[in-house]
């Protein structure tokens, strides 16, 4: 990817989306700078947990990462999200802020799309009751499919003339009309590889110009089904229903609400809690002298509700998990790049592995060196041990995703 992965959230009004948001960017007092250089209004900076390479070295008690915060090995990395606006049907027609909702959809490289399963809250976000949150999945793929169908068929009858008279590939003619959703030529190639039988392009019927559209969504726009409220009476027969209807979907079960009112007792020194897992600790289960406050009654019921309806029976709120799987969609591992590859550490300090980037599976050592040195000349790089690697060698998960770079004197400091 030329930029930084930017992953979208999408959903209809009170589907908790903003709480999700809220809950995955919440930079709690251990947090230093994003490094971002700008930060548009409806983006913000999320954290991603990851396995750091300190691990692997048994160095966490010296890992201070610049950006973001590593606790025992697991790492919380920036990753930028983009704010979707306005998600209601008829969006494709300018409803609501549909024309803006679709401009900021093109910009996200993948999809967390935030579903209300407790049924409590119709297509435009208003109370009701037995809602069911299937509409909500099939109208955004709707949507989303009948804007670009839409853009397409305006022009169908020059693209296929143009297309026939210059002898163009399709992949060709097609990256020509997807290139303002951020479409490179080898994501459309990839996109009209999965169809099947395709016939050519001046053969393309409606059908077929679905099909090709629907392809296309599934490379541009990877999405995972943040299926949220979970605590709720109903909420298991519509997640039931949804994972029938959508086997092949990435889902994850989340309960946003519970994650951010549970980092705000943490701040507030009630309990103790591990996120992405279901371990919490109050005053009553540690030492005196933990450090926590103890609770009343009735926020100890709570805690104990949250325990029983979420944590022990789901395994954590999810919100750490639904970020895990979005990166995943992307491809995306981290690349650690220190000064000295003996020791891991920066360019000062006995702190290790400094610096941590995401990057896209299979990119090439190259392309990291460029993304961290920028144009400088680079006389060699290095990998664990110190041992030299190629510019063409590309990274993967456990491989060459620990790097040294050395400049040319005079150009530049090492890396």
């Amino acid at each position: 990817m030329p930029r930084d992965p930017l992953i979208g959230l999408v959903g209809k009004p009170s589907s908790g989306k903003s709480t999700t948001l809220n809950s995955l960017t919440d930079a709690n007092a251990k947090i230093g700078a994003f490094p971002f250089t700008t930060i548009d209004p409806n983006r913000a900076t999320g954290y991603v947990e990851i396995e750091c390479a300190c691990s692997r070295f048994q160095k966490e008690d010296l890992c201070k990462p610049n950006y973001g915060w590593c606790d025992h090995g697991k790492r919380h990395v920036p990753i930028e999200l983009l704010d979707v606006a306005g998600l209601i049907p008829g969006a494709s027609q300018g409803l609501g802020l549909g024309n803006k909702f679709l401009d900021d959809l093109r910009q996200a490289d993948a999809l967390i799309h935030v579903v209300d399963v407790s049924g409590t809250t119709n297509a435009e976000g208003k109370a009701t009751r037995g809602y069911d949150p299937l509409q909500d999945i099939e109208w955004l793929q709707d949507e989303i499919r009948l804007w670009i169908e839409g853009n397409l068929r305006k022009r169908w009858g020059s693209i296929v003339r143009r297309h026939v008279a210059t002898k163009s590939s399709v992949a060709e003619t097609l990256r020509a009309q997807f290139g303002g959703y951020g479409a490179s030529k080898e994501m459309v190639a990839r996109a009209i590889n999965s169809i099947p039988n395709l016939p050519p392009m001046e053969d393309w019927d409606n059908v077929w110009i679905s099909k090709v559209v629907l392809g296309f969504m599934a490379v541009k726009f990877p999405t995972v089904l943040a299926l949220n409220k979970i605590d709720h009476p109903d909420a298991d027969k519509n997640v039931s229903k949804i994972m029938l209807k959508y086997p092949e979907t990435s889902a994850v079960l989340t309960s946003a609400l519970t994650e951010v009112f549970l980092r705000k007792l943490v701040k507030q020194k009630f309990i103790k809690y591990e996120e992405g897992t279901e371990f919490v600790d109050i005053y009553e289960d540690l030492d005196p002298d933990c450090g926590l406050k103890p609770m009343d009654p009735v926020l100890k019921d709570r805690i104990d509700n949250i325990r029983d309806l979420v944590l022990y029976r789901f395994g954590s709120t999810g919100v750490v998990q639904v970020l895990q799987e979005a990166t995943k969609k992307l491809k995306l591992i981290p690349v650690f790049t220190v000064r000295n590859i003996l020791t891991f550490t920066g360019n000062s300090g006995k702190h290790v592995f400094r610096d941590c980037t995401l990057f896209k599976q299979g990119s090439k050592v190259a392309s990291v060196a460029r993304a961290i040195m920028g144009e400088v000349t680079i006389a060699s790089v290095e990998g664990v041990g110190g041992k030299r690697v190629s510019m063409d060698d590309v990274i993967e998960p456990g491989k060459n995703d620990i790097l040294s770079f050395k400049v040319v004197p005079g150009k530049s400091e090492d890396k």
